[in-house]
């Protein structure tokens, strides 16, 4: 680790997670985004006294290594730096032909909100990063400072559900170069009427960041693949429950879980309870998605 973390990450929809995820004592389960292992560590323990095992992947190095010390109690966890859309070729590795169940957290982790010099977050001043996998080459910095300004609306429109997306666009390419996070709110701000900014629920900068966020880690590119394949990786009755945050992710979730034949949508989506909203504020956007393999 490169800097000292010790915020406490709150897993969500913890319990309804693993009630619906872990149908076979002895099974095989796949997190696919482990993030610090809160989902993890509790398959783990439902499974513990079984001949069952936990297979976590993430693409972030540095979370990683939080979760490794959050699991090391865990002998029936095995922890490799993985994408969610390589994990075939990681099974294939393994030698594992099926799994039961696989979990997708599609949410930003504590760590990289919170962790210095990410950039993920608005209510600090860090370099322009955002990548969750430091080994890819796109940056939120390149994409502020290089994208022409169509494109840049394009992606602030499509991917933050932003009215004012080619305001902010605008001022953006007007404002350039944007260097941090600070720098960038700024421009937001320049674009948006007064009343704008003072009437919306959310931070005025929220849609921007997500947008620019998607497009730095291909999230919704990666979502769309992994949908197309995991049924496949499943035995029958194998689970596959996915959380997003957004209605973009859901509404690919939903339209896979309902119309891919392989799969029985386990009835409605999950929303946390007000206790957990108030425990863990992040987690009000939640949703739940769980479907069986036929």
């Amino acid at each position: 680790m490169n800097r000292i973390y010790s915020e406490r990450h709150i897993p969500v929809l913890l319990k309804e997670v693993v009630d619906n995820l872990v149908w076979k004592p002895d099974g095989v389960y796949v997190d696919c985004t482990v993030g610090e292992g809160g989902h993890t560590k509790a398959i783990a323990e439902r499974i513990l006294e079984t001949s069952g095992k936990v297979i976590g992947i993430d693409v972030d190095s540095e979370v990683l290594q939080i979760a490794e010390r959050n699991l090391e109690a865990y002998p029936n966890v095995q922890l490799f730096k993985f994408s969610y859309v390589d994990l075939p070729v990681l099974l294939n590795l393994l030698q594992v032909h099926k799994v039961d169940g696989l979990l997708v957290d599609l949410g930003v982790s504590t760590y990289q909100l919170k962790g210095e010099g990410r950039g993920f977050s608005f209510n600090q001043d860090e370099p322009l990063d955002m990548r969750m996998n430091l080994e890819s080459e796109l940056t939120a910095h390149h994409v502020v400072n290089t994208y022409p300004e169509d494109r840049l609306a394009d992606i602030i429109y499509n991917y933050g559900e932003e009215r004012f997306a080619r305001r902010i666009a605008h001022s953006i390419v007007q404002n350039r170069p944007i260097n941090t996070t600070r720098e960038l709110v700024e421009a937001i701000r320049k674009a948006l009427p007064y009343k704008e900014i003072h009437n919306r629920k959310r931070h005025f900068a929220t849609k921007t960041f997500q947008a620019i966020r998607i497009e730095v880690n291909k999230e919704l590119e990666n979502l769309a693949k992994f949908l197309s394949f995991a049924p496949d990786l499943l035995t029958t009755g194998g689970r596959i429950a996915i959380i997003s945050f957004h209605s973009l992710e859901d509404r690919l979730v939903k339209h896979a879980f309902k119309n891919d034949p392989r799969l029985e949508p386990l009835g409605d989506f999950i929303a946390p309870s007000m206790e957990e909203i108030a425990e863990n504020p992040r987690s009000r956007s939640a949703k739940l998605r769980v479907a069986k393999r036929v």
